[in-house]
């Protein structure tokens, strides 16, 4: 792990995206309708993607454990896409783009696992870091 005894704890905040694209109409309208049959998509993936920030530095080792101030999970239907935005925010030492890129794949991957039983073409695209502000560094502004 990186030295960050001497560093100064500053709001850090992070916006992360993945992209979700589904092959059919069919499938939008059951997440809209919440027809899908293993439930609520955006309601148990946001679920996932809470928990995914909260466990980022479980499962990866550099990462330092931080205190998640505030977590933000949306969803922006276009066509076939769903984009999802993680806004993560913390008072530390260290950022949290990691956490919401982490939390973005995991609203991803939950997302690929309960559509999955009805269309067989979903793709995860895209995850990558919109936003940082906070510490030495800002990106996007």
């Amino acid at each position: 792990m990186v030295d960050i005894t001497n560093k100064t704890a500053t709001l850090r905040t992070a916006v992360a995206q993945a992209i979700v694209q589904v092959s059919s109409q069919k499938t939008i309208d059951a997440i809209k309708n919440k027809t899908v049959p293993k439930g609520d998509v955006f309601s148990m993936s946001k679920a996932a993607g809470l928990l995914g920030v909260k466990k980022t530095p479980e499962l990866l080792p550099d990462c330092h454990p931080l205190p998640i101030e505030f977590t933000d999970i949306t969803y922006e239907i276009n066509d076939l896409q769903i984009k999802v935005l993680i806004t993560v925010k913390t008072i530390y030492k260290t950022g949290v783009e990691v956490e919401a890129m982490h939390g973005a794949s995991v609203v991803a991957l939950n997302m690929y696992d309960m559509l999955k039983p009805i269309d067989k073409g979903i793709e995860i695209q895209n995850i990558r870091l919109l936003k940082k502000t906070g510490g030495k560094s800002d990106i996007g502004q």
